[in-house]
């Protein structure tokens, strides 16, 4: 079967994400990395991309964007500039996480007017042979404000999705995110020996989403047997278009199951622009009957709105709940998504609900989030803090071929009561929020 994937022989040249509660003394945790998932904390959010280029260097691209940055002429040539530092350290996985390599870079460059975005090569030594984790903050020295990220590369074959680069056909420019819509055109460059072919499998988008935390179910397995097979003769300018939803798949080898894969979420990803892709998300607050009923409503606007309304009682309210559900949704598409849409995800699922994490901690294995309980009450009425008294999430990162951002929960029985609360809360029209569940 030919699978649908159009490939043309041409030439061509935020937002607020909690709701108000009781302000806090909050302990300083240099382990704590908690804000790489809140767009409140951190108001510059770069792209980062691998590339191996070679058996000995690796390629770091860096994004920002021109809407991040603060330009001014507060410097000695009396120019609109900006000024970064990037600090990155590199380990070997495959050592145990041994560090091999550390730097620290001066970026420091002029605005140049009507340009969306900035991106900047950094060659990284990382012979052949091994795992890698590069760590990466970026700092804003205007703003004081900083990001930062942890992205694993894989040079111990030439197969991988890291020996691909995706470039947009018509601008040239390299494309982070392996995401397209339909009738956007790419070309693919692939770094090692000369190839005469691509292979290319074609996988259904993947719908099935988390069930609660609690439940100790088995994990749904990948189906890795793909929909449908093509090859075509392989050329780094021939442009590439996805036309149809769903999670495509380009190898070198058609015996392997290694190679860059790329995702077509729909036109509304990552937003909810319409009201039927505002229906699904809404499976972790009411029952599959109800999604049903609305998406056969024959207005499924006003079947959404009647909805929302019935949880606050009023519009404003209305308006309100679903500002901060969506945008929690909007932003675990961003984060989260794997071979689905983030708000499809585990980690999506307890970001929707509970909101951004007070703390995250991260290892080679996976994450662990924190979410602060409620405060304790003395005889005295005074309010404080217990010590580390916070409800915990852990996640395994698990590998498949399509993505190296699947993370699973460790599900445990322990966290019904929480859950029930939580989604309890929402459907009484209250943005749920552990440390402070009775009134926002």
């Amino acid at each position: 079967m030919r699978i649908p994937v159009l490939i043309i022989f041409i030439v061509a040249s935020m937002i607020g994400m909690h709701s108000c509660a009781p302000t806090k003394k909050e302990v300083y945790d240099p382990n704590d990395l908690s804000y790489i998932y809140n767009p409140v904390r951190s108001s510059i959010n770069p792209s980062f991309r691998i590339f191996n280029e070679n058996d000995d260097v690796s390629q770091l691209s860096i994004k920002f964007f021109a809407n991040d940055l603060d330009f001014n002429e507060a410097n000695t040539e009396g120019v609109s500039k900006t000024s970064m530092v990037v600090i990155y350290r590199l380990f070997n996985l495959s050592l145990g996480r041994v560090p091999v390599d550390t730097a620290i870079l001066n970026l420091a460059f002029r605005e140049e007017i009507g340009r969306r975005d900035y991106t900047f090569n950094i060659s990284i030594n990382a012979p052949a042979g091994s795992m890698y984790e590069i760590e990466v903050v970026v700092r804003d020295l205007i703003k004081s404000k900083r990001a930062q990220q942890y992205i694993t590369f894989d040079k111990r074959d030439k197969l991988g999705r890291n020996n691909f680069r995706m470039i947009g056909h018509f601008d040239g420019k390299e494309v982070f995110t392996p995401i397209l819509r339909e009738h956007e055109f790419v070309n693919l460059r692939y770094s090692d020996h000369p190839i005469d072919s691509l292979y290319i499998r074609y996988f259904m988008p993947y719908d099935n989403v988390p069930e609660p935390p609690y439940l100790l179910l088995p994990e749904r397995e990948l189906d890795l047997e793909p929909a449908g097979r093509d090859a075509v003769p392989y050329s780094d300018t021939i442009p590439i278009m996805c036309p149809r939803k769903g999670v495509y798949q380009f190898v070198v080898d058609s015996n392997n199951l290694r190679g860059y894969t790329i995702f077509n979420f729909g036109t509304d990803f990552p937003t909810m622009r319409t009201p039927e892709s505002m229906i699904d998300p809404l499976v972790y607050l009411t029952d599959k009957s109800v999604l049903d009923s609305m998406k056969a409503h024959p207005r499924p606007k006003v079947a959404l709105d009647e909805y929302w309304i019935s949880l606050t009682g009023n519009v404003e309210r209305s308006r309100e709940l679903i500002r901060i559900y969506y945008n929690r949704v909007l932003y675990a598409n961003l984060y989260f998504t794997s071979y689905k849409e983030g708000w499809k995800s585990d980690r999506g699922m307890i970001f929707i609900i509970y909101g951004p994490p007070d703390r995250v901690y991260k290892t080679i294995d996976g994450e662990r989030w924190g979410y602060n309980r409620p405060a304790i009450k003395s005889g005295w009425g005074i309010r404080y803090k217990v010590e580390d008294d916070l409800l915990y999430f852990s996640f395994s990162k698990k590998e498949n071929p399509f993505s190296d951002n699947n993370y699973v929960l460790l599900r445990n029985e322990s966290l019904t009561t929480f859950w029930e609360q939580a989604v309890r809360s929402w459907r009484n029209g209250r943005v749920f929020s552990l440390d402070n569940p009775e009134d926002l």
